[in-house]
């Protein structure tokens, strides 16, 4: 696996290294994997291209996205409380990762662990007050800072959307793309 490391100051290539890419691919032989292999480089590159600006702003928050989502999403809810088991299926990620996630933020007094009121095995996330601040502070600085102002136009960034929530849709992420998610 290749490490992250800071990124050089930006200084723009005298060609596109993923048409490159391309090329060789095709030179190679590879012309099945082309459409596949574009596809993924090019999605990569720009998921380092939107992800740079909102590290950089959640830095000094002392959070990572994962740990923003995780607030966020206990903001959202109604009462600052979700079962452990909803923020997993939520967030899409594994529940290893949202306990580590969520261990960070009970040691740092951000969100509790309560008993389910009804499920004596279940757990419920609450955000603390702490937490509830937090978030709100990190949102602003990411809605100024990396959500918008992003180089790309309106237009584009909707069909972008679409075509990738195809995609997801495709993969098994929800059953209905509805505009607006049920409440929490």
């Amino acid at each position: 696996m290749i490490e992250e490391e800071e990124p050089m100051p930006h200084r723009p290539m005298p060609m596109d290294p993923i048409a490159e890419a391309r090329r060789q691919w095709i030179e190679h032989g590879w012309t099945d994997a082309v459409p596949g292999m574009t596809l993924v480089t090019s999605v990569n590159r720009a998921q380092q291209l939107l992800v740079a600006p909102v590290e950089a702003t959640l830095r000094p928050f002392s959070l990572s996205f994962a740990r923003f989502e995780v607030l966020r999403l206990l903001a959202f809810t109604r009462d600052g409380r979700l079962p452990m088991k909803s923020a997993v299926k939520r967030l899409q990620v594994h529940s290893t990762s949202v306990t580590s996630t969520v261990d960070r933020l009970v040691r740092d007094g951000l969100v509790m662990r309560e008993q389910h009121p009804t499920d004596g095995r279940a757990t419920v996330l609450a955000i603390t007050d702490a937490g509830r601040e937090l978030v709100e502070r990190a949102t602003v600085a990411l809605n100024e800072r990396a959500f918008t102002g992003l180089d790309i136009d309106e237009d584009d960034a909707a069909e972008l959307v679409r075509l990738i929530a195809r995609m997801r849709k495709r993969a098994g992420d929800f059953e209905d793309p509805r505009p607006v998610a049920e409440p929490l």
